[in-house]
Protein backbone atom coordinates (compact mmCIF):
# COMPACT_ATOMS: atom_id res chain seq x y z
CA UNK A 1 0.00 0.00 0.00
CA UNK A 2 1.15 3.53 -0.80
CA UNK A 3 0.46 5.97 2.04
CA UNK A 4 0.21 9.74 1.72
CA UNK A 5 0.71 11.69 4.95
CA UNK A 6 -0.40 15.33 5.14
CA UNK A 7 0.03 17.30 8.40
CA UNK A 8 -2.45 20.14 8.87
CA UNK A 9 -2.90 22.86 11.48
CA UNK A 10 -5.95 25.05 10.78
CA UNK A 11 -5.61 24.71 7.02
CA UNK A 12 -9.27 25.08 6.05
CA UNK A 13 -8.45 27.80 3.50
CA UNK A 14 -6.04 25.59 1.54
CA UNK A 15 -6.75 21.96 2.39
CA UNK A 16 -9.49 21.58 -0.21
CA UNK A 17 -7.13 22.52 -3.04
CA UNK A 18 -4.53 20.14 -1.65
CA UNK A 19 -6.97 17.23 -1.52
CA UNK A 20 -8.44 17.99 -4.95
CA UNK A 21 -4.95 17.69 -6.45
CA UNK A 22 -4.25 14.61 -4.35
CA UNK A 23 -7.42 12.91 -5.58
CA UNK A 24 -6.16 13.27 -9.15
CA UNK A 25 -2.77 11.77 -8.22
CA UNK A 26 -4.45 8.89 -6.38
CA UNK A 27 -6.69 8.20 -9.38
CA UNK A 28 -3.68 7.98 -11.70
CA UNK A 29 -1.91 5.61 -9.31
CA UNK A 30 -4.98 3.44 -8.86
CA UNK A 31 -5.42 3.19 -12.61
CA UNK A 32 -1.91 1.70 -12.64
CA UNK A 33 -3.03 -0.96 -10.16
CA UNK A 34 -1.69 0.59 -6.94
CA UNK A 35 -3.56 0.87 -3.67
CA UNK A 36 -3.29 4.30 -2.06
CA UNK A 37 -4.49 5.63 1.29
CA UNK A 38 -4.39 9.31 2.21
CA UNK A 39 -4.11 10.45 5.83
CA UNK A 40 -4.53 14.02 7.05
CA UNK A 41 -2.98 14.52 10.49
CA UNK A 42 -5.08 17.20 12.19
CA UNK A 43 -2.73 18.85 14.67
CA UNK A 44 -4.58 21.13 17.09
CA UNK A 45 -7.11 22.09 14.44
CA UNK A 46 -9.88 24.39 15.64
CA UNK A 47 -11.27 25.25 12.21
CA UNK A 48 -13.12 23.17 9.62
CA UNK A 49 -10.08 21.20 8.42
CA UNK A 50 -11.53 17.94 9.76
CA UNK A 51 -14.84 18.48 7.95
CA UNK A 52 -13.01 19.21 4.72
CA UNK A 53 -10.96 16.04 5.02
CA UNK A 54 -14.13 14.01 5.64
CA UNK A 55 -15.75 15.61 2.59
CA UNK A 56 -12.92 14.24 0.46
CA UNK A 57 -13.24 10.79 2.00
CA UNK A 58 -9.67 10.58 3.34
CA UNK A 59 -8.58 9.20 6.69
CA UNK A 60 -7.79 11.57 9.55
CA UNK A 61 -5.79 11.42 12.76
CA UNK A 62 -6.42 14.09 15.38
CA UNK A 63 -3.50 14.97 17.65
CA UNK A 64 -2.58 17.78 20.06
CA UNK A 65 1.16 18.01 19.44
CA UNK A 66 1.53 21.48 17.95
CA UNK A 67 4.63 20.10 16.26
CA UNK A 68 5.00 19.28 12.56
CA UNK A 69 7.71 16.68 13.15
CA UNK A 70 5.50 14.81 15.59
CA UNK A 71 2.52 15.12 13.24
CA UNK A 72 4.50 13.52 10.41
CA UNK A 73 5.91 10.88 12.77
CA UNK A 74 2.55 9.82 14.18
CA UNK A 75 0.95 9.85 10.75
CA UNK A 76 3.73 7.76 9.24
CA UNK A 77 3.60 5.35 12.17
CA UNK A 78 -0.12 4.79 11.75
CA UNK A 79 0.22 4.13 8.03
CA UNK A 80 3.10 1.72 8.58
CA UNK A 81 0.86 -0.19 11.01
CA UNK A 82 -1.72 -0.37 8.21
CA UNK A 83 0.83 -1.98 5.93
CA UNK A 84 2.32 0.90 3.95
CA UNK A 85 5.41 0.02 1.93
CA UNK A 86 5.95 3.57 0.64
CA UNK A 87 5.38 6.88 2.45
CA UNK A 88 4.64 9.94 0.31
CA UNK A 89 4.72 13.24 2.18
CA UNK A 90 3.31 16.63 1.27
CA UNK A 91 1.80 19.69 2.99
CA UNK A 92 -1.74 20.98 3.34
CA UNK A 93 -0.92 24.23 1.50
CA UNK A 94 0.53 22.41 -1.51
CA UNK A 95 -0.81 20.73 -4.65
CA UNK A 96 0.88 17.68 -6.14
CA UNK A 97 0.82 16.95 -9.90
CA UNK A 98 -1.26 14.01 -11.19
CA UNK A 99 1.82 11.86 -11.89
CA UNK A 100 3.33 12.53 -8.44
CA UNK A 101 3.02 9.06 -6.92
CA UNK A 102 3.92 7.16 -10.08
CA UNK A 103 6.94 9.41 -10.61
CA UNK A 104 8.21 8.77 -7.09
CA UNK A 105 7.94 5.02 -7.51
CA UNK A 106 9.51 5.12 -10.99
CA UNK A 107 12.72 6.43 -9.42
CA UNK A 108 13.22 2.96 -7.84
CA UNK A 109 15.08 4.49 -4.89
CA UNK A 110 14.85 4.35 -1.10
CA UNK A 111 14.18 8.08 -0.92
CA UNK A 112 12.93 10.59 -3.49
CA UNK A 113 13.48 14.29 -2.78
CA UNK A 114 11.46 16.50 -5.10
CA UNK A 115 11.30 20.21 -5.82
CA UNK A 116 8.60 22.80 -5.23
CA UNK A 117 7.44 25.87 -7.10
CA UNK A 118 5.35 28.86 -6.08
CA UNK A 119 1.77 28.39 -7.22
CA UNK A 120 0.73 32.01 -6.77
CA UNK A 121 2.82 35.00 -5.76
CA UNK A 122 1.02 37.50 -3.55
CA UNK A 123 0.50 40.98 -5.07
CA UNK A 124 2.72 42.64 -2.46
CA UNK A 125 5.64 40.31 -3.12
CA UNK A 126 7.83 42.33 -5.42
CA UNK A 127 9.24 41.13 -8.72
CA UNK A 128 12.73 41.51 -7.23
CA UNK A 129 11.86 38.91 -4.57
CA UNK A 130 10.63 36.50 -7.21
CA UNK A 131 13.83 36.98 -9.21
CA UNK A 132 15.99 36.44 -6.12
CA UNK A 133 14.09 33.29 -5.16
CA UNK A 134 14.33 31.82 -8.66
CA UNK A 135 18.04 32.64 -8.92
CA UNK A 136 18.77 30.75 -5.68
CA UNK A 137 16.55 27.74 -6.31
CA UNK A 138 17.89 24.73 -8.23
CA UNK A 139 14.91 23.25 -10.06
CA UNK A 140 16.82 20.53 -11.89
CA UNK A 141 17.91 16.92 -11.58
CA UNK A 142 20.51 16.42 -8.88
CA UNK A 143 19.38 19.41 -6.81
CA UNK A 144 19.93 19.21 -3.04
CA UNK A 145 16.67 20.68 -1.73
CA UNK A 146 14.65 18.85 0.93
CA UNK A 147 10.95 19.62 1.23
CA UNK A 148 8.39 17.91 3.41
CA UNK A 149 5.94 19.00 0.72
CA UNK A 150 7.57 16.67 -1.81
CA UNK A 151 9.22 13.65 -0.24
CA UNK A 152 8.87 9.91 -0.76
CA UNK A 153 10.44 7.20 1.40
CA UNK A 154 10.55 3.42 1.32
CA UNK A 155 9.08 2.06 4.56
CA UNK A 156 12.12 -0.10 5.35
CA UNK A 157 14.55 2.79 4.89
CA UNK A 158 12.30 5.07 6.97
CA UNK A 159 12.27 2.66 9.88
CA UNK A 160 16.05 2.05 9.71
CA UNK A 161 16.63 5.81 9.95
CA UNK A 162 14.38 6.15 13.00
CA UNK A 163 11.63 8.09 11.23
CA UNK A 164 10.67 11.73 11.55
CA UNK A 165 11.78 13.26 14.83
CA UNK A 166 9.45 15.53 16.86
CA UNK A 167 11.12 18.74 15.69
CA UNK A 168 9.27 22.01 15.24
CA UNK A 169 11.19 22.65 12.00
CA UNK A 170 13.55 20.88 9.58
CA UNK A 171 12.28 17.44 10.52
CA UNK A 172 12.43 16.60 6.82
CA UNK A 173 16.08 17.68 6.51
CA UNK A 174 17.02 15.74 9.65
CA UNK A 175 15.38 12.58 8.32
CA UNK A 176 17.13 12.80 4.96
CA UNK A 177 20.45 13.31 6.73
CA UNK A 178 19.82 10.16 8.77
CA UNK A 179 18.85 8.29 5.63
CA UNK A 180 22.09 9.39 3.94
CA UNK A 181 24.07 8.27 6.98
CA UNK A 182 22.36 4.87 6.77
CA UNK A 183 23.39 4.45 3.14
CA UNK A 184 19.94 4.91 1.62
CA UNK A 185 19.73 5.36 -2.14
CA UNK A 186 18.43 8.90 -2.69
CA UNK A 187 17.17 10.42 -5.93
CA UNK A 188 17.04 14.22 -6.17
CA UNK A 189 14.59 15.02 -8.95
CA UNK A 190 12.60 17.90 -10.44
CA UNK A 191 10.35 15.65 -12.53
CA UNK A 192 7.31 16.01 -10.26
CA UNK A 193 7.49 19.50 -8.78
CA UNK A 194 4.83 20.34 -6.18
CA UNK A 195 3.05 23.70 -6.21
CA UNK A 196 3.23 25.42 -2.83
CA UNK A 197 2.17 28.66 -1.20
CA UNK A 198 4.17 31.88 -0.89
CA UNK A 199 2.19 32.94 2.18
CA UNK A 200 3.79 34.76 5.09
CA UNK A 201 1.64 33.09 7.76
CA UNK A 202 3.42 29.74 7.54
CA UNK A 203 2.32 27.16 10.11
CA UNK A 204 5.82 25.84 10.83
CA UNK A 205 8.38 28.38 11.99
CA UNK A 206 11.70 28.28 10.13
CA UNK A 207 10.00 26.52 7.25
CA UNK A 208 9.53 27.55 3.62
CA UNK A 209 7.39 30.58 4.48
CA UNK A 210 10.03 31.99 6.82
CA UNK A 211 12.69 31.38 4.17
CA UNK A 212 10.71 33.58 1.76
CA UNK A 213 10.26 36.18 4.49
CA UNK A 214 14.03 36.35 5.01
CA UNK A 215 14.57 36.78 1.29
CA UNK A 216 11.97 39.55 1.28
CA UNK A 217 13.87 41.54 3.91
CA UNK A 218 17.33 40.90 2.48
CA UNK A 219 19.04 43.46 0.21
CA UNK A 220 17.78 42.88 -3.32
Amino acid sequence: MIAVVIPAHNEARRLGRCLTAMAAAVAVAEQAGLRVEVLVVLDRCTDSSAAIARRYGVSTLAIEAGNVGMARRLGAGLMLERGACWLACTDADSQVPPHWLLSQLACTADVVCGTVHISHWQPWQKAALRKLYLSAYEAHEGHRHVHGANLGICARAYERAGGFQPLSAHEDVQLVQELEANGAQIVWTARHSVATSSRRDSRAREGFGDYLARLETSPL
